[in-house]
């Protein structure tokens, strides 16, 4: 008997919701002075509030509990092992136990959010139209009051004006919209006016906000997207060759310009120390452990070391979740990178090796991988592009209505007779 084929459920609106709230609780709650003073208790309720909100919307999309086994998630389970242990021992406060709550809930609400991962680009489109609203936001800032958008004291760097955001967090942002939104026009998944209209505003603030990071974190990792469809896609070969041509025309009309926004007014011995972050580093590694610190860390805290931010996914990691959670982050990025490098050519293999690229590049002047966070939803949205399409189920046809009974016709008189006779 055959198989009658039923597709899986498409993913419901509030999906998208979830997502959404996802994005806003790793926001943050410090950054630079906004317009209207918005007191941080008042920002973290927002922001914590979104993600029990995600969480409790999750499941009730979810309430039969179907989710997808995978190595993303499950290496993302396991880094809350040494995140709790020493956050346990309350080195750095009750605070540790209250992140340890809400990274255990972000990873809850990816666990449920996996049974719509099936490798298609609609979690892609919901992250471009989630962090555009953000930069929309940003760029509202910008009109409503410049001086506040571009302070002195972040060297006239863009800042969000409205909600409390750093120049690396809008360049971050930039960087994955731009990147995304180039490959969705490559495959002709867009069009080339709705692409201008989220590119080119995009690039501008990008470019206001001076971020060295974001912007070689975007170049690289477009770079390796678009080099993994060269052998497949003809347009993503004329991109290549034309982008080739217009940096090598750029570095050499405009060289004094892009080192002059590169360097950002600072000297070379400010640039070489990475602003300050070196120093930070050395005394990190300096400082003396206990064995279990050396292990499992100190616990979750503001990804900071003496007052002053790490800057750094793999020392914040090594400081609060230890050896061990280095371990787990390595892992993470190499099983995403290995199951990219495995997949046959697409938009989707693409998109995921452009965000794994761009976070294990920004990881190395930005912290985030070892918590809730940016780039950890960045990740997710890669594992989404990666998974397999859910198998088709398979449902038996009901059994086949009997063959109506033959009325039998009633037999003639002259037939009976013959019967007789």
């Amino acid at each position: 008997m055959l198989a009658a084929e039923r597709r899986p459920d498409a993913p419901p609106k509030a999906v998208w919701i979830v997502w959404a709230l996802l994005g806003l609780n790793t926001l943050g709650s410090a950054g630079a002075k906004t317009v209207v003073r918005l007191p941080r208790s008042l920002i973290q309720m927002a922001t914590m509030g979104a993600l029990v909100s995600a969480f409790a919307l999750a499941l009730l999309l979810n309430r039969r509990l179907r989710i997808r086994s995978g190595a993303f998630l499950s290496l993302l389970t396991l880094l809350l092992v040494p995140s709790v242990i020493s956050s346990l021992h309350l080195e750095v406060g009750f605070g540790a136990l209250f992140r340890c709550a809400r990274l255990a809930l972000f990873v809850g609400t990816l666990w449920l959010l996996s049974r719509w991962w099936d490798g298609g680009l609609t979690f892609v489109r919901t992250h471009i139209r989630m962090y555009f609203a953000v930069l929309v936001s940003v760029a509202a800032g910008l009109v409503v009051s410049p001086g506040t958008a571009m302070p002195e004291y972040y060297g006239g760097r863009l800042v969000g004006a409205l909600w409390p955001l750093t120049p690396p967090q809008i360049g971050q942002y930039s960087a994955v919209i731009i990147g995304l939104t180039v490959l969705l026009l490559l495959d002709r998944r867009t069009t080339g006016a709705s692409a201008a209209v989220v590119i080119v505003p995009t690039f501008v603030l990008l470019a206001m906000t001076h971020t060295r990071t974001a912007t070689i974190g975007l170049l690289a990792g477009l770079a390796l997207a678009i080099g993994s469809l060269v052998l497949t896609s003809a347009a993503a070969r004329r991109f290549f060759a034309w982008a080739v041509v217009c940096a090598a025309v750029a570095a050499v009309a405009f060289a004094s310009a892009l080192q002059t926004w590169f360097m950002r007014g600072q000297s070379k011995e400010n640039f070489s120390n990475l602003t300050g972050r070196a120093k930070v580093w050395d005394a990190l590694l300096t400082q003396p452990r206990t064995i279990p610190e050396e292990v499992f860390g100190i616990g979750l805290g503001d990804k900071s070391f003496g007052g002053l931010p790490i800057d750094n996914s793999w020392l914040a990691v090594y400081n609060e979740q230890g050896l061990l959670g280095i371990a787990v982050v390595a892992a993470i990025l190499l099983v995403l990178g290995g199951v990219a490098l495995l997949r046959p050519p697409s938009l989707s293999r693409a998109c995921a090796i452009f965000l794994i690229s761009y976070v294990a590049i920004s990881s190395y002047t930005e912290a985030g991988l070892g918590d809730a966070s940016p780039y950890l939803l960045h990740l997710a949205l890669a594992a989404s592009l990666l998974a397999t399409p859910a198998p088709v189920a398979a449902t038996p046809l009901t059994t086949a209505p009997a063959a109506p009974a033959v009325r039998r016709r009633r037999p003639t008189r002259w037939a009976r007779n013959r019967e007789v006779t």
